[in-house]
Parts: structure tokens; sequence; C-alpha cells
């Protein structure tokens, strides 16, 4: 099948080389044309326009900075959206992604929203993953072809589904790495290295995803028993924490933001239930 990719970023070109690598056409179209030029070297067919994109392929791929551009880009498009299945690869908040099926689907067209949950370098490879949302009956009868770029991995119809998966996935990825980045520079004023570090994060890390588990059935349950850490117990080892990152003098911004949560755990008299009892502060944005 022939596909267009518009937007040329590392994702984007990422996934086109992917699909050239394939042996399916594939249509390019961005704003900056020049970013085209090693594709189109490639196999890859130029357009000039976005409704010439559009035109040219079923399948039409966006990879975009947010949904916002989709609109700047094919709002001028015309009938060319009809009959055409869009996957936005955008990242965005999951009303964005209903507010753009309604959109598309007023102009004939059908969305499926994407997450793709590795970098660039991974895309099209055994280890890439995306997930999808959207009308099922889109996905079955694209999914050999999206399955080029990585694991498709279709979620359900409601359009948000996938980018609720990809920001909460997301969210866990990146404050790990904050925190890890945060124990360097707290490591670092004793003159420890992150090298000898390192190692050490990875093993507690280990251990804390053996715990996703049995923290996943106390929170479907909503039975939050206390077994060996308990809000108050685990409130004082972050406020510790929060003492020796400002004693270092460095930015206290992330343990003072998990220590909030402990302190509202224990402010609504939830300190003797395990920590997962703090979905209930999370449900509810504080005042």
């Amino acid at each position: 099948m022939s596909i267009t990719m518009i937007g040329l970023g590392p994702m984007g070109r990422a996934m086109v080389r992917a699909y050239l690598a394939a042996g399916h056409p594939v249509t390019v179209w961005n704003r900056t044309a020049s970013r085209a030029d090693e594709l189109v070297e490639a196999g890859a067919t130029r357009a000039a326009t976005p409704a010439e994109a559009v035109a040219a392929s079923p399948l039409v791929l966006l990879s975009l900075t947010h949904y916002g551009a989709m609109y700047e880009i094919l709002g001028h498009v015309g009938d060319a959206l009809a009959g055409k299945v869009i996957v936005n690869l955008s990242s965005d908040t999951p009303q964005a992604s209903r507010d753009a099926a309604v959109w598309l689907a007023e102009r004939g067209a059908e969305l499926l929203v994407g997450g793709i949950m590795v970098p660039a370098e991974v895309v099209g490879t055994d280890g890439a993953y995306v997930f999808y949302s959207g009308p099922r009956s889109a996905f079955e009868a694209h999914e050999p072809t999206l399955r080029v770029i990585g694991r498709a991995d279709h979620r359900g119809s409601d359009p948000a589904l996938a980018q609720l998966f990809y920001q909460a996935l997301v969210h866990v990825f990146v404050t790990t790495l904050a925190a890890f980045v945060q124990g360097a520079a707290l490591l670092g004023t004793a003159g420890v290295t992150a090298r000898e570090y390192a190692p050490l994060a990875d093993e507690l890390v280990q251990l804390a995803r053996s715990s996703f588990a049995e923290a996943a059935g106390n929170i479907d349950a909503g039975d939050h028993p206390d077994e060996g850490a308990s809000a108050q117990m685990m409130a004082v080892g972050v406020d510790h924490i929060a003492g020796a990152v400002a004693a270092a003098g460095q930015d206290v911004a992330l343990p003072a933001a998990v220590k909030s949560l402990y302190d509202r755990m224990i402010a609504a008299g939830y300190g003797k239930d395990s920590w997962t009892r703090m979905i209930d502060v999370i449900r509810t944005r504080p005042a």
C-alpha cells in the first residue's frame, strides 16, 4: 500500500525510511521542503502541496508538533480528505484527539490516533511499538501497513485512549529520568560519580517495577492495606530526601512535589494506608 507522511522531523523521517525499506511507495510533504531531500533520493515522492500529499495515498500519517498543526496543514486541502484514514502520531491532550476525530469526520475522513513509544532510532525494529485508538475497522484494514513502524496495539474506539496510554507511560519514563538525575546531583556533592551510581539506581528501579502488579491490584480494588509501606512511613523518607537536596543547595522541586502528595494523604486521614492510596489525592486537583 502507498502511504503519505506529513511532517519530517526525526520521527517522521524514521518512519519514511522504514516504509521505503519495506517496499511501500511513500509520498512526503513538509513545510521546510529541504527536509525531504534525502528521502526523495532514497525513493520517496515529494508532494508540492498538502492537498497533493493527501490525495496520493489512502493512508496519511501525520508526525507533527501538536494537533494544532494538523488544522493548519489540512484545513485547506478541501475534498482531498474524503475517504482517507488519517493517522495522527502527534502528541497532545486526549481531548484534542477527540476533537480532531469530529473535525475529520465532518470532512469524510477517519482518524486513528497513534502514540509511538520508542525513540526515532528504534522505529521499524522489533523493539518498536505504537498505541492506536479510533475505529476498529480502520485499524484492522491498515494494521499490516502500520505494523511496519512497530507493533500495532489498538486500545479501543475512543480516540483519546492512545493518547492517554502514551501520556501515562511517558510520565513514568520522564519522571524516572528526572529522579535519576536528581540522585546523581545529590551524590555528586560527595564526589560520587554518576557512573558509580547508575547500576545501583538501575537495581532500585527493578525493585520498583516488581511492585507494580500488586499496587495495580490495590488500586483497582480500592483496597490499600499497610504492608510495610504506609503513607506516614513513606512521607518521612521523602521529607528526608527533600531536606538533603535543600541542604546541598540544589533544586527541590521534584522531591517537594512528591512530598506534597504524601502530605495531602496524611491530611486526608490516609496516613496508615498503603502508599497506593495516593491515587485518591491524585484524582482530585488541590485547591
